[in-house]
């Protein structure tokens, strides 16, 4: 399976590509349940710890919660950017920290 939190990302940067634009996990979550891009054994409780993950990075911010749902703003635009220490294009935030979410290696 793939890095959940990559995935996150890529669906965030498709989908949700605005600081004006709110999402919530469980939006997020079925999407890549939908896309096969997650185990079918995970709820949204397993996913916690990677919105947590992507909010401490930096890319985005809990605006509010209802229970088990969270919703999430971005601090800014994402842009795919290149490593070349992987050579991989992954999406970053344009105010986050230029680290690759693939190797971790300064982009």
């Amino acid at each position: 399976m793939a890095d959940i939190s990559l995935e996150i990302r890529k669906v965030i940067f498709e989908k949700y590509n605005s600081p004006d634009i709110k999402f919530t996990n469980d939006e997020i979550f079925e999407i890549l349940q939908k896309n096969n891009t997650i185990e079918k054994s995970l709820v949204i409780d397993d996913m916690e710890k990677y919105f947590t993950e992507l909010c401490n990075s930096g890319l985005m911010r809990n605006i509010a919660q209802n229970f088990t749902t969270q919703y999430f703003k971005l601090f800014d635009d994402i842009e795919k950017v290149k490593c070349n220490s992987c050579n991989n294009e992954s999406p970053i935030g344009k105010s986050e920290s230029r680290v690759c979410p693939i190797c971790k290696a300064a982009i």
